[in-house]
């Protein structure tokens, strides 16, 4: 799959981040390659979406809280860019630099894609030198623009690693980015201790249920073959 740069469409899902979305909207929405920030509240009840509109950004408002995968769908609806940028509300320490690196190896060419491998992930990921469900993305639309139905229908947490199939569908490279100083809160840390572990055992089962335990296994074996450290 070759396709032209043209310009990004950021989609930013967020659900109760009006305490960090701000800085991700603003360092996003200055960004030369950005031509539009797309922003799908998942129905917050704490203002994010305000804090959208206040910036003149289109932004979305599901009736209710209908998970990740459907509002990256609804999001990728509105998509009339080559390109898509995916970025996490909760970012802390994100910067116009950043944005810069995860753009670069597909706009060069290097990649097909782009993900982030954040400050604070996982041990394991870093070791690895990948972060399988980042959910700081860089792809061109052609990758999903057929796939919005099954998106949407995906379970709530089920979006990286679908899309972690398509691009290993695809043949290419694609380019891990590091993000030293760029860190995303735990769930605990947000939402407090239960309701934080129970989210992080219900997004491991959702994992599993969009691929099963065995083919995580093999994207990541598939992934480490096709990564380029940037």
């Amino acid at each position: 799959m070759k396709t032209a740069i043209e310009q990004f469409t950021c989609i930013v899902p967020t659900y109760n981040e009006a305490a960090r979305i701000g800085r991700v909207l603003d360092i996003a929405s200055r960004h030369p390659l950005v031509r539009e920030v797309v922003v799908v509240d998942d129905g917050s009840n704490d203002g994010s979406a305000d804090l959208a509109r206040t910036r003149g950004l289109r932004t979305l408002v599901l009736p209710r809280n209908m998970g990740k995968a459907t509002a990256v769908a609804r999001g990728l609806e509105l998509v009339h860019t080559s390109h898509v940028l995916l970025l996490d509300a909760d970012l802390v320490g994100l910067t116009t630099a950043d944005i810069d690196h995860l753009l670069r190896p597909v706009v060069t060419g290097t990649a097909i894609a782009s993900i982030s491998l954040r400050g604070n992930a996982p041990l394991a990921w870093r070791l690895l030198g990948f972060d399988y469900i980042s959910g700081e993305r860089a792809f061109p639309y052609d990758l999903v623009a057929k796939k919005l139905p099954e998106i949407e229908n995906l379970p709530r947490f089920g979006l990286e690693v679908y899309l972690n199939e398509l691009i290993l569908a695809n043949g290419e490279k694609i380019a891990s980015v590091r993000w030293p100083g760029v860190v995303s809160p735990a769930k605990v840390t947000k939402r407090g201790t239960l309701t934080g572990l129970t989210d992080d055992v219900r997004m491991i089962a959702d994992i599993y249920r969009t691929v099963g335990a065995r083919r995580c296994i093999r994207q990541l074996h598939g992934l480490a073959n096709r990564v380029v450290t940037c």
